[in-house]
């Protein structure tokens, strides 16, 4: 997996396993509570370990979201970390939700640490096939990110209207006559324009909300080879029409978190093989939501 460009990685694998993302994003209160032996934080990696070996063969791309392995301090990344690394061996495509974002010589730190290859200087204990960034800072703190897109074949998502309540507050004003989603577009698509692309797709995407009604149809136009991340669906009230409607004429140019709506639990009691069992029906059941055969046929125009 690791000579191939993210690219080729979200059509390979889109095609053979449809385009749902399993997100993890490990949270005690919202797991079965067999997980927990004692209190050395070793629940997080029993609970990777399990989900990954439970969706492995079933889905094509898993989302590490890096906060709340964070927040279980060194047991959590250290979790994280075999967690990329089975995830991989598994043919799974890596993304790293951590939406960093710097100037300079940290935004280069994080591309480092998050998609340089040991063999390049990266640490390799967090790289990733693809990462999230947040671009607030402006252009030039994505060119350590780019770089690794170019260098190593590692893939970007960069936030553009995003899947929060309050998204709108900044991301929907008026800059000149076009909205702030609508320049960040331009920006990600101007990039992906500079990198290598593989049958179409570029590797530098946007990040787009399944909650984002009004805006889908026009920032899918806006980036015609990006491949969008778009969030929402399950937990967040997202619309597998909006999911639709944020397609373009790829397999993979869409790509959909589940997290919460796949992980969660609300019987914490609930045995662990019938806990495997909720988690591959879940899996099925949104697959099937956001099937692309199911995608009406979008008119030109």
């Amino acid at each position: 997996m690791d000579d191939k460009r993210w690219s080729t990685l979200v059509e390979e694998n889109a095609a053979q396993f449809g385009e749902l993302v399993a997100g993890i994003d490990p949270h005690l209160p919202d797991i079965p509570s067999a997980f927990e032996h004692g209190d050395d934080g070793s629940w997080i990696s029993r609970h990777v370990d399990f989900v990954l070996d439970a969706l492995a063969g079933r889905v094509g791309f898993v989302k590490f979201q890096s906060a709340y392995f964070e927040a279980c301090g060194l047991a959590g990344l250290t979790a994280l970390s075999a967690g990329i690394r089975r995830a991989k061996a598994a043919g799974m495509g890596v993304i790293l939700d951590a939406k960093r974002g710097d100037i300079g010589p940290s935004a280069a730190a994080y591309a480092r640490a998050y998609l340089t290859p040991r063999t390049a200087g990266g640490s390799g204990d967090f790289e990733a096939d693809c990462l999230t960034v947040n671009p607030l800072l402006g252009p030039d703190s994505l060119e350590p990110f780019v770089d690794c897109v170019r260098r190593f074949g590692k893939g970007l998502f960069v936030l553009c209207r995003t899947s929060n309540p309050s998204a709108g507050w900044l991301q929907d004003k008026m800059a000149g006559n076009r909205s702030i989603a609508d320049h960040l577009a331009d920006l990600i698509s101007g990039l992906g324009r500079d990198t290598p692309v593989a049958s179409g797709l570029s590797s530098i995407g946007a990040v787009v909300g399944a909650t984002a009604t009004q805006e889908a149809w026009r920032l899918r136009r806006l980036l015609p080879n990006a491949v969008i991340l778009a969030p929402g669906l399950g937990a967040q009230g997202g619309d597998a029409a909006i999911v639709n409607v944020l397609r373009g004429g790829l397999v993979g140019d869409v790509l959909v978190p589940v997290s919460r709506g796949l992980t969660r639990v609300e019987d914490r009691s609930l045995a662990l093989d019938a806990y495997r069992q909720l988690l591959l029906d879940r899996v099925a059941g949104f697959q099937a939501a956001v099937a692309r055969e199911n995608a009406p046929v979008q008119q030109a125009g």
